[in-house]
């Protein structure tokens, strides 16, 4: 695999390659070309020429938009084959990508192409000009060239998260994918092509997030970033990102609260808590994995929640019956492990699961840890692994200090039969998206997004398209 820079496979300039290891028996999947800033500026060249002077800037919104149901048409087409791209990357069990990532992706991109020929301006009625009358409107025009740098948890769905938006509203890209995986965002610049955009507009350069992504963030000819991944690297972005006054987009971590009422339909928070930490092996930004249990049922639910991380099936996600593969990465065993002997130690109760001994292949066990206080370190710290913290709560005040007792605040689920409690907790969850009776709702139509230390700005739905626009105003003296 190699680069693809305006319309073309590239390799690096320095000839550079790495390999992709499968993580279920850490045998070489494929190699791809590990770039460097010379690959940057010539892919960033690229989209700015399209951008400025090509074809694409040309276009009405309305082709913009035929040109993504395209795209979108050609990724249904082959929607088997990136996801299991992505699965065999991350060691997914591969029927997860094909029933949420690859739907999603798709609904966001067919969701973008309709919003294209609607970003509507305003006319805005005021005093005139030195008495004169005047008529004064604004339009939305693309941001630029935008710098998209992906993460490796759910690969393809985030990169059209970012990439079908921006099309939308006329902007040209490079991404950098996750140096894990690479194979579905090389792919989708690909499809691109066959669907009829012009060269330059989508390009995909991979290599290391400190030497792509970094030259990405500071090359002046780049007008925004949109990033997904931790706040560390979040924060030396926009560190990065202030010399020049770029726009950023930052969708960071979390440590989402599920809230379980004893009022609830048991069976099916039991359900909801464990699809919301163990799903993808808990490596999910949105992962609820602070389950705040009523004190009435807390015993009850633990040992419940617990018996259904016990039965999990792990092993090599190609087997008939295996739930859950391994985690991505050696050094995501590691953190996993650590935080786990983390929680023993601090007195938590180990319900289920626990540390994973290291063989052949990066496997965690489900795990689950009961009688836990929020002030401990699996209870703030975002774990990323299918480990999950319940803590009791006596009342609703209560919970909703514990569900906001963290530096976080991408989701929240409230699980209860209550409707009125249910909209006042919504409320004062600090979330950006809030469930009830659902865990991560997410959906092409709505704005995706955190607050706190869980990010700047919204992707998806109108939200996500008009992100990557800025609003002009132009007033005209009319007598």
């Amino acid at each position: 695999m190699c680069h693809f820079i305006n319309g073309a496979d590239v390799e690096s300039v320095d000839g550079g390659r790495r390999e992709l290891i499968n993580p279920v028996d850490e045998t070489v999947l494929a190699s791809y070309s590990f770039g460097g800033a010379e690959d940057v500026n010539a892919a960033v060249a690229a989209a700015r020429l399209q951008f400025d002077q090509g074809e694409w800037s040309a276009l009405s919104g309305y082709d913009r938009g035929c040109l993504l149901n395209k795209l979108a048409d050609l990724v249904e087409r082959d929607a088997d084959l990136l996801a299991d791209m992505d699965a065999a990357c991350i060691g997914r069990v591969p029927m997860e990508p094909r029933i949420l990532d690859l739907p999603n992706a798709i609904q966001t991109i067919r969701t973008s192409a309709g919003w294209a020929d609607k970003l509507e301006g305003r006319t805005i009625p005021t005093p005139g000009y030195l008495g004169r009358p005047t008529l004064s409107y604004t339009v939305h025009e693309a941001v630029g060239v935008v710098g998209a740098i992906v993460p490796w948890n759910t690969p393809f769905m985030i990169t059209c998260w970012k990439v079908a938006p921006l099309l939308a509203a006329g902007c040209t890209v490079v991404i950098k994918p996750s140096e894990e995986t690479p194979m579905s965002a090389l792919h989708l610049a690909k499809l691109a092509k066959e669907a009829g955009f012009p060269d330059g507009v989508v390009n995909v350069v991979t290599g290391s997030g400190s030497t792509i992504g970094s030259a990405l963030v500071r090359h002046p000819d780049v007008d925004k970033i949109t990033f997904t991944g931790s706040p560390a690297v979040g924060q030396q972005i926009q560190r990065e990102a202030v010399e020049d006054f770029k726009r950023v987009s930052l969708e960071l971590g979390g440590k989402s609260p599920q809230v379980v009422y004893s009022d609830a339909n048991l069976d099916e928070a039991v359900a909801g808590c464990a699809m919301g930490i163990f799903f993808n092996q808990g490596q999910i930004c949105a992962a609820g994995s602070r389950i705040l249990v009523h004190e009435d049922i807390a015993e009850e639910f633990s040992a419940r929640l617990a018996e259904v991380a016990k039965s999990i099936v792990v092993g090599n996600p190609g087997d008939d019956g295996v739930q859950m593969g391994p985690v991505a990465k050696k050094v995501q065993l590691d953190r996993v492990n650590n935080y786990i002997r983390i929680g023993v130690e601090s007195g938590a109760k180990l319900l289920a699961g626990g540390e994973s001994t290291y063989e052949q292949g990066w496997f965690v066990k489900p795990t689950v840890f009961g009688g836990a206080t929020n002030d401990m370190v699996i209870a703030q710290e975002e774990i990323f692994g299918p480990v999950a913290t319940i803590i009791s709560f006596k009342d609703e005040d209560e919970a909703v200090e514990v569900a906001n007792g963290t530096v976080y605040g991408l989701g929240a689920t409230i699980w209860t039969s209550d409707v009125k409690r249910a909209h006042r907790l919504a409320k004062r969850v600090r979330a950006g998206a809030v469930g009830v009776n659902c865990w991560a709702p997410i959906d092409a139509r709505l704005p995706w997004g955190g607050v706190k230390q869980s990010g700047i700005g919204r992707e998806c739905g109108l939200a996500g398209v008009l992100a990557y626009t800025e609003e002009k105003v132009v007033t005209v003296v009319t007598d």
